[in-house]
């Protein structure tokens, strides 16, 4: 993509002051639904407020940037390669998709956090993110967006016994309507009543409608496809947080042609996201990795041990793959597998077991809910032949790429690993697949914790004994380890 065209200053404030504004009366609407709410409170994280304004103001900007391309020049100057990435970051970075108007698919995944979480106090307390209705959290934290797109369709590998593919911690993106994992990703949290919470696709599309980047979006797809005839009342339909009630499952009412229409463009919509999370602004291939694989750096001694270790004795890349004949190096072989984590009942979602303002129940469960998996996933699968492997599936979440897996904004920035995030460095992470079946039990609240003990798995169901637990590991070949994973950060500078 081209660089970006720069905001004037003037332009610039006026988006931060609008932020500011935006972010105030968003946290003030939150603070006065927490106080109302029938829901258990939650503690809120120290310094959530300062960091969800610096995650808005971050938003805005690279909206603002994106905006003033299009506004700068010809459309008709742009290749399609431009056109379609360019409307998948407005796309990404637009906070009106949201039902409160306050949340853009990218506030849970910005790029200088590797494209997943990007507020450290979250990430070290709730892990999971408030959705557009700020006291609603889902159950894990952010995936990264980063090379996720390299993700097949979802299929069931004969030989290896074993699915493979996907989007999502339980691969229930599947791509196999749109031929894309990453394209039906983008259209799950949208309609998520925990995450962006809109009632009904339509409202996405409606939105899209009104939004100034409307003609790059005609000039991609074509004109028809916001030529539908929309009800008076769309936008208190649009305007009431999800789920759809189950007597009016479509909310926004439209005839038969033009709910075809806006399902296409809601198709649209996805597959223009899915076209910038392939860009290189999200999978560059800039890290000291690759700089060391095309001969143009060297590892350090630390790092090349680390290396060593990981391809070895510490069997990472038995799942984190590195790359072979015919394979890019993206660190995942895309399937899925139970490494025993312990629960982290700091998730709020445990709590939402009782009705909200909009008499939603997001858990009935409570504190009994255990995440079930991709197993959960086979279990309501459209593909019926899959349900049968549902039990052999169950507490296994896919396996994530490692690169960018340290990248962080700041030093001191808090990152959060596995699905419910219960790990929070990379020296934690190898600490657990290294000891996970040698050190003893945790008791409760042990001091210890992560340490010198483990709290028992979440769900030991199908869990993984082969390549991890009992690594033989010392300390120091665990810090080795962490320093060569800290080299698949993108954005390297070799020294001069």
């Amino acid at each position: 993509m081209p660089r970006r065209t720069l905001l004037t200053l003037k332009t610039a404030v006026c988006a931060m002051a609008l932020a500011t504004v935006a972010v105030s009366l968003t946290v003030t609407a939150a603070k006065d639904a927490r106080q109302k709410t029938n829901s258990p409170q939650q503690a809120t994280p120290a310094g959530l407020e300062r960091e969800l304004k610096a995650v808005e103001h971050r938003v805005d900007q690279i909206e603002a940037r994106a905006l003033a391309e299009v506004n700068s020049k010809s459309l008709d100057s742009l290749d399609p390669f431009e056109r379609v990435t360019l409307l998948g970051e407005l796309l990404l970075f637009d906070k009106q998709l949201s039902v409160n108007r306050n949340m853009a698919c990218a506030s849970c995944h910005m790029p200088e956090t590797g494209f997943t979480g990007p507020i450290s106090s979250v990430n070290l307390t709730t892990v999971s993110y408030p959705g557009s209705v700020h006291i609603r959290h889902g159950a894990r934290k952010p995936q990264s967006y980063s090379y996720a797109t390299f993700a097949p369709v979802l299929h069931y590998d004969q030989l290896k016994g074993d699915f493979v593919g996907g989007n999502f911690w339980d691969m229930r993106a599947t791509g196999i309507r749109l031929q894309s994992p990453t394209a039906e990703q983008a259209q799950g949290p949208p309609l998520n009543p925990l995450e962006m919470g809109l009632p009904d696709s339509a409202c996405m599309v409606y939105r899209v409608s009104q939004r100034p980047y409307r003609q790059l979006f005609e000039k991609v797809w074509g004109k028809q496809a916001f030529a539908i005839k929309w009800a008076a009342d769309v936008e208190k339909a649009c305007g009431t947080p999800g789920p759809a009630p189950t007597n009016d499952p479509f909310p926004v009412h439209l005839g038969p042609s033009d709910r075809d229409i806006s399902n296409l463009t809601y198709d649209q919509i996805a597959l223009a996201i899915a076209a910038y999370e392939a860009s290189p602004d999200v999978n560059p291939f800039t890290s000291k990795f690759d700089y060391v694989q095309a001969g143009k750096a060297q590892f350090t001694s630390e790092e090349k041990a680390g290396y060593d270790l990981f391809r070895g004795k510490a069997k990472c890349n038995e799942c984190h793959r590195d790359g072979g004949p015919t394979e890019e190096p993206l660190f995942t072989d895309f399937t899925a597998t139970n490494l025993g984590i312990p629960r982290n009942s700091a998730i709020p979602f445990f709590q939402e077991s009782k009705p909200d303002l909009s008499g939603y129940i997001a858990n009935s469960l409570g504190a009994n809910y255990v995440d079930t998996g991709v197993g959960g996933f086979l279990n309501d699968a459209p593909n019926t032949a899959w349900k049968s492997y549902t039990s052999k599936f169950n507490a296994r979440f896919q396996v994530p790429t490692l690169r960018n897996v340290d990248m962080r904004p700041r030093q001191d920035f808090v990152k959060a690993y596995m699905h419910n995030g219960y790990l929070k460095s990379l020296k934690e992470v190898v600490h657990f697949y290294n000891t996970r079946d040698v050190l003893p039990s945790c008791k409760p609240n042990d001091p210890g914790e992560k340490v010198s003990c483990w709290p028992a798995p979440e769900d030991s169901s199908n869990l993984n004994k082969t390549q991890l637990g009992k690594l033989g590991l010392t300390d120091e070949e665990e810090n080795s380890i962490v320093s060569f994973l800290k080299t698949l950060t993108d954005g390297f500078k070799k020294p001069k």
